[in-house]
């Protein structure tokens, strides 16, 4: 009995000293555990700064994407600003747009008015160490990373299709855009070719350049109701051009006007009926989207494995942000809360 007593206690001490020695010896140099820094998540510093720049900076337009890239960074833990041209102004964006290279920030989130004239100092940018990703509107032969955007020319077709459900597939239309800005051209294309290929009944009499304000837009589409007093629709690539043709034609429900974005402007015009729809883009994902690619661009967390993958590029070199049609139906869902 009073042997097994001793090997009873043996194998005690022995377990007792297994633990112990585990506790504070064995596990002193093993590897932290994954799902704790799993838990920590990607963190940056608060003096790590990252910079949205856009035209007509002061549109309501931009809001959601400003937010989508500020809750960006609060996910991780960085700082940022907005910077943009007050005017649509090719030169007066090159000029804040060299200003913000100055500073050398750990990346810039840029919306491009004009890619001719923007793509040299998107490249010194880049040249220059400074991670560079373009969003809303881009600049394909530019060397930015990665353009976060709506696919432009399928809103156009999307737009197209819906013209055609509202004016019974036949009838004169016409567009109100910004002819010199790449996402405006390609819009005005989709719409153009779907109105070729699927509805020959239509015909698109007139293109106009609405200069991105309410006034200019307006006596566009005056010029060409003048000239087709019997035309069925308008198409409008851009807020500000979908209030001020919502604004001309407030009287004339006969035609009918698809316009572009979720401002209060153009909801207010579609809840009562004057805008017959509007399309919504996905802007926060612009913002959120282009912060995290820039911390990982300024981190080098893309990883060698993934460029090879992409053709050489870190990251896709297109991301389409999505869109949806917005009527009478579900606009007040599209409202800022």
């Amino acid at each position: 009995m009073k042997k097994i007593l001793l090997i009873y206690g043996l194998l005690i001490v022995t377990f007792m000293l297994f633990v112990f020695y585990n506790q504070n010896v064995g596990y002193r140099n093993a590897d932290p555990n994954p799902w704790e820094q799993m838990d920590e998540g990607l963190r940056g510093t608060i003096d790590e700064k990252y910079v949205m720049v856009t035209f007509l900076s002061g549109i309501e337009y931009w809001k959601t994407a400003i937010k989508g890239f500020e809750d960006g960074a609060q996910a991780l833990n960085v700082s940022v600003e907005y910077r943009g041209a007050t005017q649509y102004d090719v030169n007066e964006q090159v000029t804040v747009l060299e200003q913000v290279i100055a500073k050398k920030p750990a990346g810039i989130a840029l919306s491009v008015m004009n890619a001719q004239a923007l793509t040299g100092t998107i490249n010194k940018a880049v040249e220059a160490g400074i991670p560079v990703v373009l969003f809303d509107a881009g600049a394909d032969k530019s060397k930015a990373y990665s353009f976060l955007a709506t696919n432009n020319y399928n809103a156009g077709v999307t737009a197209a299709q819906k013209m055609a459900e509202l004016i019974g597939n036949q009838g004169k239309v016409a567009v109100v855009t910004l002819p010199n800005q790449l996402n405006h051209q390609e819009r005005t294309i989709g719409f153009q070719e779907t109105v070729l290929k699927q509805y020959p009944e239509i015909e698109v009499v007139a293109i106009k350049d609405g200069k991105g304000d309410q006034l200019v837009s307006g006596q566009m589409a005056a010029e060409v109701m003048k000239q087709h007093p019997d035309i069925k629709g308008f198409f409008m690539t851009e807020a500000n051009g979908g209030v001020g043709v919502g604004k001309m034609m407030q009287h004339n429900n006969g035609v009918k006007l698809i316009s572009f974005d979720t401002d209060k402007g153009t909801l207010d015009m579609v809840k009562e009926g004057t805008i017959a729809a509007t399309l919504a883009q996905g802007t926060w994902n612009m913002g959120y989207w282009s912060l995290q690619f820039l911390f990982h661009l300024h981190h080098n967390m893309t990883g060698q494995s993934a460029t090879a993958v992409m053709g050489g590029s870190p990251l896709p070199k297109f991301v389409d942000t999505g869109i949806t049609v917005v009527t009478q139906d579900n606009v007040d869902s599209f409202y800022a809360k």
